[in-house]
C-alpha cells in the first residue's frame, strides 16, 4: 500500500511541475463521505469557486466516498503528495501525533454550534491548525457535520442500556474512552466499512451526525437511533504544505478565497442538512427516533464527563480549561 501511494505521489509532483507551465492546476481533493452531505456540498462549492476565481487555471477534481483512498490511506497520500487536498474529521489527527485535536471528540464539550464557532474561529482553532506544519500539511478550515445521535439495535435511553455492545468508532483515544464510560465495547472501523458491519452484526451501534446515518443509509440496519447530541463531528480542510506554497501568489490567494465562501457556505447547511435527513429518518420508518428527557440527559453527561479528566493529561488540562472559559462549561455543577 505505502509503495503504491509513493508511486502515485512521485507521479503527481510530476504532474505538479508540469501543471504550472500547461495549465490548468489540477487539484485532487479527497474524502470519504456522500457528495449530499455537507462535506460533500461544502467540496462541491469549492470546486465551483475556485475555478471560477481563477478562471480556469485550476481544476479541482472531487473524489467523494472513499473513491480514491480509505480513511486510514488518505493521511498518508497526502503527505506524500498523491493528493493535494483533503478534509478529515478532526478525530484523525490524533493518531497523526497531533492529540490537541481530539478535545474536539470530548462528549458534551460544546452544547451548541455558538460555543463550538467560539473555539474554531478564535485563537484555540487556529492554534491547533498551526501545529499541523510540522507533518507537512497546512490547515485552510474548520467545516462541521454537526452533533451526533447514537444508534443500535436496541433503545439507547440510560448509560447501563450500553452495556456489553459493539459499537463502532473512528480512531480515536477519546472516542474508546466514552464508549468505555458507557460500558460498551468499542470497535475501531474504517467510515467506508460501517454499514456492511452493521447489516452483519459485526457491530452493534455507532455514532454519527444525521447527515451521515442517512445518506450512508445506517438506519437501514439500526432498529433505534437516539438524538443525544453527545458529541460533535467536524473536519479540518487540509493541503499538502510544500504543494500549497509552491503554487503562484495570486491563485494562493484566489483559492484561499474560495475556501472562506465554501466554509461560510459548509457551516451554514450544516444544521440543515442534518434536520433534513433526520426527518428522512424518521419518515422511512425504519428506525426509531428516540428524544431524551432532561434527566436522561443529566445521567449520559455525568456518566460522560469523567472522560475530560481521563484525557486531560493526552490532550492538555490547559487546552481543555481554556474550552471551558470561552463556552462557560463547568463539569463540577453536573
Amino acid at each position: 500500500m505505502k509503495l503504491r501511494i509513493f508511486m502515485m505521489g512521485l507521479m503527481a509532483a510530476t504532474f505538479a511541475c508540469t501543471a504550472f507551465a500547461q495549465q490548468p492546476i489540477v487539484i485532487k481533493f479527497s474524502h470519504v463521505v456522500a457528495t449530499d452531505t455537507p462535506k460533500g456540498k461544502g467540496a462541491e462549492f469549492f470546486k465551483q469557486k475556485a475555478e471560477e476565481l481563477t478562471k480556469g487555471r485550476v481544476k479541482i477534481e472531487v473524489y467523494p466516498n472513499s473513491t480514491l483512498y480509505k480513511d486510514k490511506e488518505e493521511m498518508e497520500a497526502l503527505q506524500l503528495g498523491a493528493v493535494q487536498m483533503l478534509a478529515p474529521s478532526l478525530a484523525k489527527f490524533g493518531p497523526l501525533g497531533v492529540k490537541e485535536f481530539e478535545l474536539f471528540d470530548l462528549p458534551f464539550i460544546f452544547d451548541n454550534y455558538q460555543e463550538l464557532h467560539k473555539v474554531t474561529t478564535g485563537p484555540v482553532g487556529k492554534s491547533l491548525l498551526k501545529k499541523l506544519e510540522s507533518k507537512g500539511i497546512l490547515g485552510l478550515a474548520y467545516w462541521d457535520n454537526g452533533f451526533k445521535v447514537m444508534s443500535a439495535n436496541k433503545p439507547l435511553r440510560m448509560p447501563e442500556d450500553f452495556k456489553g455492545l459493539k459499537m463502532r468508532i473512528q480512531s480515536s483515544n477519546v472516542l474508546e474512552a466514552q464508549m468505555r464510560a458507557l460500558g460498551a465495547l468499542p470497535q475501531k472501523m474504517a467510515f467506508s466499512e460501517v454499514y456492511q458491519a452493521l447489516q452483519t452484526g459485526v457491530v452493534d451501534g455507532t455514532e454519527n451526525p444525521p447527515s451521515n446515518l442517512y445518506t450512508q443509509k445506517m438506519h437501514e440496519v439500526q432498529k433505534y437511533v437516539t438524538l443525544s447530541d453527545h458529541g460533535y463531528l467536524g473536519y479540518a480542510v487540509i493541503v499538502n504544505k510544500k504543494f500549497w506554497e509552491s503554487l503562484p501568489a495570486d491563485i494562493r490567494q484566489q483559492l484561499e478565497t474560495a475556501m472562506e465562501q465554501a466554509t461560510r457556505y459548509a457551516n451554514q447547511i450544516a444544521k440543515v442538512e442534518n434536520d433534513q435527513a433526520l426527518e428522512a429518518v424518521r419518515k422511512s420508518g425504519k428506525s426509531e427516533i428516540i428524544t431524551l428527557t432532561p434527566e436522561q440527559k443529566k445521567a449520559w453527561k455525568k456518566a460522560l464527563v469523567k472522560v475530560h479528566e481521563q484525557m486531560a493529561d493526552r490532550i492538555g488540562k490547559d487546552l481543555i480549561e481554556s474550552v471551558y472559559k470561552e463556552t462557560g462549561f463547568d463539569p463540577k455543577k453536573l
